[in-house]
């Protein structure tokens, strides 16, 4: 999802000519790659890399599956403009795709790797839902409690539950569609915020419809979430993630950052969020205006094992995890949504989206597969988030059966 609403000067021109020129295909673009560079190294010409195990293997998927797969991530990434793209698809039975390609910065041509680290923005959700969840397994909090138990201050708090808050259905306005919040981020990218500053930018409006009413992505929902889960826990949240969640699923590449640092190697991130519409480099904006939303990063190996255990339960109680994927339609087209997790042609898991970056991670059942994308760009190409248009093309091929369809950007 788009962490910050659209303010955009996005043109059919722009659309046209799939990006603008300093975005354009470079000949390293051109070229896919395994991304690390001691296989590049050991490996020149073999482009598979498994990010879980030492050495370079070879992928095992069908040669002419991997063409097409290769083939069409060089197709979407020149239509919508995506200067460097990091996927990996993980197939049981089948084999495994990991590539990188295209540039991480576009002003060196410097080549993208399939072990940098990426913002993942409103996957964060995931992170920050799980930890309320525990909470919930150990009886500490309940879903049906009103927030107003644990917080004051939030409208109509003593009808709002955790659940709702979790599952988009409290009514709280949206903070990032407030004019002056979306002015003073983007006037200031480095400014840093506190929680209850953001929701004082949504707690302005009145609530856009009665508890339970309806669905509505808000990233207020989480903001109150994250406040809970400090309340109850006397932690900072970014303490309880790691010691409770990133610890405990051995996630050793994934981290709650305290400002604007970003661990080495990552991609230079480009957007058009701009108060002129220009595009810009996102990459060292301090990420703390999407706090307990949208401010978290990590890798593809670690989104890859992330995927599997958010959408099996693995830290929760089957009880728990159940009450999780309790799936209800959004009113987005193939679209539902649980808490703090969706569900697209028959995929579970989240997008995210902020400045600069954008990020799948997806688990389908059935098959036990797994789709990882991470691109450096949020850059929408005709209303649709370039992550969404290179999940769906990559699952049209892979998957045809469950097509990844959908997004919680709100359009």
């Amino acid at each position: 999802m788009r962490s910050v609403p659209s303010r955009r000067v996005f043109t059919a021109a722009l659309l046209a000519a799939a990006a603008p020129a300093s975005l354009a295909a470079s000949p390293a673009a051109a070229v896919p790659t395994t991304g690390h560079p001691r296989c590049d190294q050991e490996r020149k010409g073999d482009w598979a890399w498994d990010p879980d195990r030492e050495g370079c293997p070879g992928d095992g998927l069908d040669p002419e599956l991997t063409a097409r797969l290769d083939r069409t991530i060089a197709d979407v990434r020149r239509q919508a403009g995506i200067p460097g793209a990091v996927v990996g698809l993980w197939l049981p039975g089948q084999g495994r795709y990991v590539r990188a390609s295209g540039v991480a910065d576009t002003a060196t041509g410097a080549p993208m790797r399939a072990d940098s680290y990426v913002r993942i923005g409103s996957e964060t959700k995931t992170f920050t839902v799980t930890a309320l969840l525990q909470l919930v397994d150990q009886g500490r909090v309940g879903l049906d409690d009103p927030v107003s138990r644990y917080l004051r201050g939030v409208p109509d708090g003593d009808r709002i539950t955790l659940r709702q808050l979790a599952g988009m259905r409290s009514g709280l306005f949206p903070y990032t569609s407030d004019p002056d919040f979306v002015r003073d981020v983007l006037s200031d990218p480095q400014r840093k915020f506190t929680p209850w500053e953001l929701l004082a930018y949504g707690f302005r409006h009145p609530n856009t419809f009665p508890p339970g009413q309806q669905w509505q992505y808000s990233n207020s929902n989480l903001i109150v979430l994250g406040l809970v889960i400090e309340k109850v826990t006397g932690q900072r949240l970014a303490d309880v993630i790691h010691r409770r969640v990133l610890r405990p699923a051995r996630l050793h590449h994934t981290l709650f950052p305290e400002g604007a640092e970003f661990p080495q190697p990552h991609p230079h991130g480009y957007t058009d969020q701009t108060l002129s519409g220009a595009v810009a480099d996102a990459t060292d904006w301090d990420p703390s205006w999407a706090w307990a939303a949208g401010a978290m990063i990590s890798d593809l190996h670690d989104l890859h094992s992330w995927a599997r255990t958010v959408a099996t339960g693995t830290l929760l109680s089957p009880q728990t995890q159940a009450q999780r994927l309790r799936l209800l339609p959004t009113g987005v087209p193939g679209l539902r949504y649980g808490l703090g997790i969706f569900e697209t042609g028959g995929w579970i898991g989240h997008n995210g989206s902020i400045p600069g970056y954008e990020t799948v991670t997806v688990y389908l059942p059935p098959r036990q597969a797994t789709l990882v994308v991470m691109i450096n760009t949020d850059i929408t190409v005709g209303g649709q988030e370039p992550s969404t248009l290179l999940a769906r093309a990559i699952t049209q091929v892979a998957t045809p059966g469950n097509v990844y369809d959908g997004s919680v950007t709100p359009r």
